[in-house]
């Protein structure tokens, strides 16, 4: 059986290694690998429920990565839940085995981690079909709703709280519609701003699919499912 991935290129992986660190400073727990049809589409958690009574909106990032073709000639396929740290790990081993003059175009295989026991977040499979385009939205604005519910959360969490009044006012701050897109929760924003997604001149597509939500620009993907008191209209 095949334990491996082969990614296009040494750019995909410096790409992934740098998407992987961005997401790990806010959720370093575990991440969603789906290979299919030479695509690696790569899920992070963000905001998600980690109980009955938090409200919390559930938001993913995706980035995808080209992948090459194994010795057999044929496309790596899975769908697994692995360590985020462990993925690292091999990223920063498959990284150091390249030699000083690299071709970036060249393909780079590294190893799979053991897959673990499926985390609440990665059962929530995102449609790949169906996605309505919506308009667009400025990053500026995405990234203002960002910074106003870092500052908020900062000044309403003290040391040293109680983990359950943490919760609640993240899913409060995070669970807020952002202005001018009231049915996209802030914690939308929140996830552009830390994977690195938004930037100048870029705007953010809006695509909805009945409870889903995604916001995409050249850089990357963020993936809402709305709470079922926002579907009330």
């Amino acid at each position: 059986m095949n334990h491996s991935l082969t990614l296009a290129d040494s750019l995909s992986l410096g790409d992934l290694h740098t998407y992987l660190l961005r997401a790990g400073r806010v959720e370093d727990g575990s991440l969603r690998l789906i290979a299919g049809g030479g695509i690696l589409a790569v899920y992070t958690a963000i905001l998600y429920p980690r109980g009955i009574l938090d409200e919390s909106p559930t938001v993913l990032g995706l980035r995808t990565f080209a992948l090459a073709p194994g010795d057999d000639g044929e496309h790596d396929e899975f769908d697994l839940v692995v360590p985020m740290r462990s993925v690292v790990e091999r990223i920063v081993r498959a990284r150091s085995t390249l030699p000083e003059d690299d071709d970036e175009s060249r393909p780079v295989r590294m190893s799979r981690p053991p897959e673990v026991s499926t985390v609440t977040w990665a059962g929530i499979s995102p449609p790949r079909s169906g996605w309505r385009p919506q308009g667009e939205v400025d990053p500026a604005v995405l990234e203002a709703s960002a910074r106003a519910g870092i500052d908020e959360v900062a000044a309403a969490v003290p040391e040293a709280v109680g983990e359950q009044l943490v919760a609640r006012v993240r899913a409060e701050v995070w669970g807020r519609g952002i202005e001018g897109l009231e049915y996209v929760p802030a914690g939308a924003a929140f996830a552009a701003r830390s994977l690195g997604f938004l930037a100048p001149g870029d705007p953010v597509r809006v695509f909805e699919t009945g409870p889903w939500t995604r916001l995409s620009s050249r850089r990357g993907h963020v993936l809402v499912k709305r709470r079922d008191w926002s579907l009330r209209g």
